[in-house]
């Protein structure tokens, strides 16, 4: 059923390849320093150095003289059924134009898994622009829209059982027989198994991939653009990442600082299906917490904002899915900064109506509008958070704040600490963590797509 769905005839039109200049998804202009602001505020919306750093996608001679060959690659074609919400599959579609490179493969469009979660149904061309995806990848990797019919087999295997940290070494040795001799591999399961350390070249395609080549689809980008303007007409403005849901409370094992009726709800959940904690079994709550396993909550998105210098008057817009306890999550919050607003607030009359109940169309809004934010924090890690990351850096290195909750938290219970000193330690603890360029190593999860630096940003 999948390869037969993936057989329909669309024809693309031959097209130059658009200057990467051009193809970057880039943010609004950001705003500059008015006279009614004080030296707190001023501060608080300073944007980091970037140290001069700006995109740099050059390809090594070796990986251009291959490209003639495998930009034309006609027998051999990968297939990725990607998973997971918009962010989640956007790392797999990544991951899958740098394993059809490393297999010399024509990559087919890949194929969104339906969400069970939130029963998002979309296809990759109603959230991402297909056309525009192949064209500027069209130097590198063949992309085509179906299987040709010489392809289409009764039944095709599916490879689901893929180890961690897979390098491109392993990935030839486990699959290019294989493909050469069945002309087509299904590929499942492929989220973050890729290594983050790969020579030069795969990192700036993955660098090409994330930052110019998925653009999304025009009428998402129409609506993201049109609320984005309406945040940024009125000034400078905050983004929020929070993960306040209710599954993410219960994978993570924390409590959400709503307080005893709603964490007995989740505890409840969580012991009835424990197969859904992902946080660490042998830790305590308070354990996890101070280890920085635990989203922020409110309260402390809220203290930690305004010990950093947010001042009252900054504007919110809250980027996520619908909170547990609805209205009521986010009213400590509001209570701090009232100008507070969600993506359902800025639409006028039907405007959001064709994306209900698509989560990755509204998860697209959120990113578009999030990116021309002057400030962006996210109250927990995950792929948004590190897409976001990314992305702010490569298009100028724009504000990030990333809390440094292993470090804060504690002094989140001292009540012997004054509002005052408690200023001055979250801004001595997030001098170097504010969206400043940092150099991508070796450590374990450095994605080059959070940290395009060097491979992918030069400063001379």
């Amino acid at each position: 059923m999948l390869l037969t769905s993936l057989s329909g005839s669309i024809s693309l039109m031959d097209e130059d390849v658009p200057r990467l200049s051009n193809s970057v998804m880039s943010p609004l202009p950001a705003h500059g320093m008015t006279k009614n602001m004080t030296e707190e505020e001023k501060e608080f919306w300073k944007q980091p150095d970037s140290s001069g750093y700006k995109p740099c996608l050059e390809f090594g001679i070796k990986y251009r003289k291959e490209s003639v060959r495998i930009s034309k690659e006609k027998r051999r074609f990968l297939i990725v059924v990607a998973s997971g919400g918009l962010n989640q599959q956007r790392n797999q579609i990544i991951d899958a134009v740098v394993i059809a490179r490393i297999l010399e493969a024509a990559l087919v469009i890949p194929v969104l898994q339906v969400n069970l979660i939130w029963g998002d149904e979309s296809e990759f061309s109603e959230i991402f622009d297909s056309d525009h995806f192949r064209r500027t990848l069209q130097a590198d990797v063949r992309i085509v829209s179906s299987l040709p019919s010489t392809h289409l087999v009764p039944k095709q295997s599916v490879e689901r059982k893929i180890p961690h940290d897979i390098s491109p070494e392993w990935i030839r040795a486990r699959f290019f027989k294989q493909l050469n001799e069945e002309g087509v591999l299904i590929l499942k399961g492929l989220d973050s198994k890729l290594s983050k350390n790969l020579p030069s070249d795969l990192q700036k395609l993955r660098c090409k991939v994330a930052f110019h080549a998925l653009r999304f689809a025009a009428p998402i980008r129409d609506i993201g653009n049109k609320l984005a303007r309406r945040m940024w007409i009125e000034g400078p403005y905050i983004a929020l990442h929070l993960r306040l849901e209710k599954d993410v409370w219960i994978r993570t094992g924390c409590r959400t600082g709503l307080g005893p009726v709603f964490d007995r709800i989740v505890a409840e959940e969580q012991k009835s299906s424990p197969e859904y904690l992902t946080g660490r079994l042998n830790m305590t709550y308070d354990q996890r917490r101070l280890a920085g396993l635990c989203p922020l909550n409110v309260f402390e998105v809220a203290r930690l904002l305004k010990g950093l210098g947010a001042p009252c008057s900054a504007r919110l817009y809250v980027a996520g899915g619908e909170p547990f306890g609805g209205t009521q999550a986010l009213l400590p919050l509001k209570k701090e900064f009232p100008d507070l607003v969600t993506k359902e607030m800025l639409g006028k009359e039907q405007e959001l109506a064709p994306y209900i109940n698509r989560s990755s169309a509204l998860a697209a809004i959120d990113y578009i509008i999030s990116l021309s934010s002057t400030v962006f924090m996210p109250s927990h890690g995950g792929n948004m958070g590190r897409a976001m990351q990314g992305h702010r850096a490569y298009v100028g290195h724009k504000k990030y704040i990333n809390p440094n909750k292993r470090a804060m938290l504690p002094f989140f219970g001292n009540g012997s600490i004054s509002s005052t000193e408690f200023d001055r330690i979250m801004r001595h603890l997030h001098k170097y963590s504010l969206g400043q360029p940092q150099l991508r190593d070796n450590k374990r999860g450095r994605d080059v797509i959070a940290y395009p630096v060097p491979e992918c940003m030069c400063n001379s």
